[in-house]
């Protein structure tokens, strides 16, 4: 029973801690974990990342509350939220202006696990989580980019929805069962207001507190890529290389909130459409069945993966087709070990018929899909005997290099419309982006590598 509980705390907190961890939580995750000391700049991102979810959470809820889900009302809706509702345009710019920075610092996080290693053992779930996290903010921003009933957001709708059709089978109803109809219409509207409003927030939210709980079970990674908790520790199995995450990193975090703060408040203030790439021209014209604009292109987060939907043409399907019957023959010829020998060819073979028996629009949807489910995969596909990009080669961090400037690149031509040289670089692009990780259990083992400190190595500041 509560009553027979022991805690270490009185009062209103003691009796609170008898009938919920409280004390114990705050210990456990704040005051009591420690944290590596040699955190930097890249560690910043984390922390935005809660603080752009609580900013769209808070303003999504304002928004709510004069939004009609119809689509007869939902452009004037909006609109009536701009010029009628007191301080109704700066949570409208709010919200906008925070799903980009949510990508923004999401994409920051990511990489920053990228070059030190934070999704190699032990923390394979905890990337795992992450990754699905990402997975729910990009299904969150398309359900939310539907909602204004603008040109743009109801033509990209449009064209995102029909992708599905292109799956071999089961195309055509899947795709009217997403939109609600044939067409996209209120239906969808209804569908998708539902759906970014509650039920893909609450797996986010769920999905957030599983990372971070995983997290702190397995511990912090840092830029050494040393675990402090094998490391030295002192009379009361304290590691030497840690401070309580609470108050060093929640202080030390305030430095960049402000920042981001001050970042974000001159956007919403100042530059709230970023040249149209937060919030189109077309947005802002209520949407027309009847007329289809000259290009249509989704959010910028969205283009690099945009861009290899693109890039799937025919004519690149027999490149891959081939480039594939040529693997089938060296790995036949090589020798593989036992069954493989025969096993790995014919997998390869059945990928080059099958690659030139569906159409090219469903190896887009596949190739756009599996850019980002293949991350799932990362703690298995690196193979490095360190963790961190401190220790690796040094051509190990040119190819990181060509990796950001490649995806850089994807999102530049995603936002461009098509054309023969621009089609050329997005295949380009899209081959260099699927050999880094197809091609990583090779290269990641490959080179000279540092030899790693028994310590961090710190600095104080």
């Amino acid at each position: 029973m509560a009553g027979d509980k022991t805690v270490e705390t009185t009062g209103l907190l003691g009796w609170i801690d008898k009938r919920f961890p409280l004390t114990s939580l705050y210990k456990d995750h704040m005051s009591e974990y420690y944290a590596p000391k040699n955190f930097n700049f890249w560690y910043f991102f984390g922390s935005l990342a809660l603080l752009v979810l609580v900013i769209q959470i808070v303003s999504g809820i304002f928004l709510v509350m004069n939004y009609k889900p119809d689509a007869e009302l939902a452009f004037a809706s909006v609109e009536y939220i701009m010029r009628e509702v007191p301080g109704g345009w700066f949570i409208r710019y709010m919200h906008s202006t925070g799903a980009s920075m949510f990508f923004v610092v999401v994409y920051l996080h990511m990489l920053r696990g990228l070059f030190y290693g934070s999704y190699r053992k032990p923390r394979e779930l905890v990337w795992i989580f992450g990754v699905a996290i990402f997975l729910c903010l990009m299904a969150e921003a398309f359900l939310g980019y539907l909602l204004p009933w603008g040109q743009m957001s109801y033509w990209g709708a449009q064209v995102i929805v029909n992708l599905f059709s292109a799956i071999p089978f089961i195309g055509p109803e899947l795709a009217i069962w997403i939109r609600g109809d044939y067409v996209v219409s209120d239906a969808t509207l209804n569908r998708f207001f539902s759906l970014h409003v509650i039920a893909i927030p609450l797996v986010l939210i769920g999905l957030v507190v599983a990372h971070l709980i995983a997290l702190h079970e397995v511990g912090s990674n840092n830029p050494d890529g040393i675990e402090i908790k094998e490391g030295p520790k002192n009379e009361k199995g304290i590691p030497l290389d840690g401070i309580p995450f609470h108050p060093y990193y929640t202080v030390h975090d305030i430095v960049g909130v402000a920042g981001f703060l001050i970042v974000f408040a001159a956007i919403v203030f100042f530059a709230p459409e970023m040249g149209g790439y937060f919030l189109e021209f077309n947005n802002f014209i209520p949407a027309d069945p009847m007329k289809t604009p000259p290009h249509i292109a989704p959010v910028w987060y969205f283009t690099p993966f945009y861009s290899m939907l693109r890039a799937t043409t025919d004519d690149f399907t027999w490149l891959l087709a081939g480039a594939s019957v040529l693997a089938a023959i060296i790995f036949f010829f090589k020798g593989l070990p036992g069954k493989m020998r025969v096993i790995v060819p014919a997998i390869l073979i059945a990928v080059a018929i099958a690659l030139k028996v569906f159409d090219a629009k469903f190896w887009g949807v596949v190739a756009m899909g599996g850019t980002v489910v293949i991350l799932f995969f990362l703690p298995w596909l690196d193979h490095s005997p360190v963790k961190s990009i401190r220790y690796r080669p040094t051509w190990h961090k040119f190819l990181y290099a060509i990796f950001i400037v490649n995806f850089l690149m994807l999102g530049y031509l995603g936002t461009q419309p098509p054309s023969d040289l621009y089609n050329l670089l997005s295949q380009v692009g899209t081959v260099i982006y699927l050999a880094f990780f197809f091609l990583m259990p090779v290269w990641s083992r490959l080179g000279t590598f540092k030899p790693v400190p028994e310590r961090v190595t710190f600095r104080a500041h």
